[in-house]
């Protein structure tokens, strides 16, 4: 017996299970770019031991072969919590508890309430939906002093840019501290999102406090016409920003209280190429024009798409049922396994038509307190039936647990008071 036929025969065996071009797979590297030109010959090729196909959502696909989009791979690392984070799950965690008849959680103190989810975990989409809206990695208080939102049309690009400025003081689940509660007990934040350039929407904005439990949230406005502020219907929650693509509801992708969505759907567990750690700097300082913003690819049409590294991240897959008074009929959204932050997010009109994509690109960032949080670098929230976008940009300038603020300091006078400056 010959060892050579033999070899012949299995690396023809080989050529045939990798299709029909005779090709083998390749691994692919960091680095390495897929877009329209080259994606369909990499779809069997692989990275870090994931299939390209595998790990592209079906609308990723169809973003790059039809819409521009590119993907950079960059290697995964290690998303990195917070000391205060952790230690409060670990301590607190197996206090909460979900009631299945109200839909509500019970016995919350602070960290994730349900750390240990996993795909045969009763009610387990609304487990980790909670997680989400108690939960987020960003300590106490979120200051961000400057954002901009730049509106992009697909064929005429930058239109305008607004300058906003955005805070969220949590009034429980506060880490690090001796209490885990200040100010109203029933609340669980106060919020201020408000402009400040151009000066003719300088001070329109909202006031907005969440409370701790199912009711709707109060809201007021200012409203830059009148020089004065309204209070807002309890619907706020399902309007617009201004004139943005986004809804208050999809600040961070999801922005609602668990029980505003009649149900959810854990859709599985998969891994996803997502930007986990971002690589691209969101706004230049030393730059204008287009590039100042280098995190979005202005230059080229449809002059929307995300400029960062991709990497392979596990995620849940949770589709969440909207209301019928809701403009959305779903949305299915991708939240990392190890912390309750969402990547992107694929919407449905009422008629079951994809309508946007939602893309977060996150990063870590050092608290004022040396400890750390995830924030997001960018958002996307893209209309492919209106053909336009609103894209979040966050200023290097941002806090994450200003110290000496408390509840007192998020105030409607606060609103009024940047109308006035």
């Amino acid at each position: 017996m010959t060892i050579q036929p033999t070899i012949r025969k299995m690396t023809l065996a080989l050529a045939l299970a990798a299709g029909s071009s005779g090709a083998l797979a390749a691994a692919l590297s960091p680095g390495d770019e897929l877009n329209a030109g080259n994606l369909k010959q990499h779809l069997q090729d692989t990275f870090e031991g994931n299939t390209i196909e595998s790990l592209l959502t079906d609308v990723q696909e169809r973003l790059i072969l039809e819409e521009g989009l590119t993907m950079t791979l960059k290697a995964s690392e290690p998303v990195k919590l917070g000391e205060d984070y952790m230690a409060a799950t670990e301590k607190y965690s197996d206090q909460a508890t979900f009631n299945p008849e109200t839909r509500l959680m019970e016995g919350w103190v602070a960290g994730m309430p349900f750390p240990d989810v996993t795909e045969d975990t009763p009610h387990a989409a609304e487990k980790l939906v909670w997680n989400h809206h108690v939960a987020q990695p960003t300590k106490n208080f979120q200051d961000y002093p400057k954002f901009a939102y730049l509106f992009v049309d697909d064929e005429d690009g930058l239109e305008r840019r607004q300058e906003w400025v955005f805070k969220r003081f949590y009034t429980k689940g506060r880490l690090g501290e001796e209490q885990t509660e200040v100010g109203d007990e029933d609340v669980l934040f106060k919020q201020l999102l408000y402009a400040t350039y151009p000066n003719d929407i300088r001070g329109l904005g909202l006031f907005t406090i969440r409370y701790d439990g199912p009711q709707l949230d109060d809201s007021w406005a200012y409203l830059t016409t009148v020089r004065r502020t309204r209070r807002l219907s309890g619907g706020t929650w399902m309007d617009p920003i201004g004139g943005t693509d986004q809804l208050n509801d999809d600040i961070e992708i999801f922005n609602a209280h668990p029980t505003w969505y009649p149900e959810y759907k854990l859709l599985g567990k998969r891994t996803i190429l997502a930007v986990a750690h971002s690589q691209t700097r969101s706004w230049n300082l030393d730059a204008s024009g287009p590039q100042e913003f280098p995190i979005v690819d202005l230059d080229d049409a449809p002059h929307w798409n995300p400029q960062d590294e991709w990497e392979p991240r596990d995620v849940w897959v949770i589709e969440a049922t909207a209301p019928p008074e809701h403009p959305y009929s779903k949305k299915v959204m991708y939240m990392d396994t190890e912390f309750p932050r969402f990547y992107m997010a694929d919407v449905y009109d009422r008629k079951g038509e994809f309508w946007k994509w939602m893309n977060y690109n996150l990063k870590t960032v050092d608290t004022e307190d040396g400890d750390r949080g995830i924030v997001s670098a960018a958002g996307f929230t893209i209309d492919y039936q209106r053909r336009h976008a609103t894209i979040f940009i966050l200023h290097p300038d941002v806090r994450l647990n200003t110290p000496g603020v408390g509840p007192e300091d998020i105030t409607l006078r606060e609103l009024e008071r940047a109308a006035e400056r």
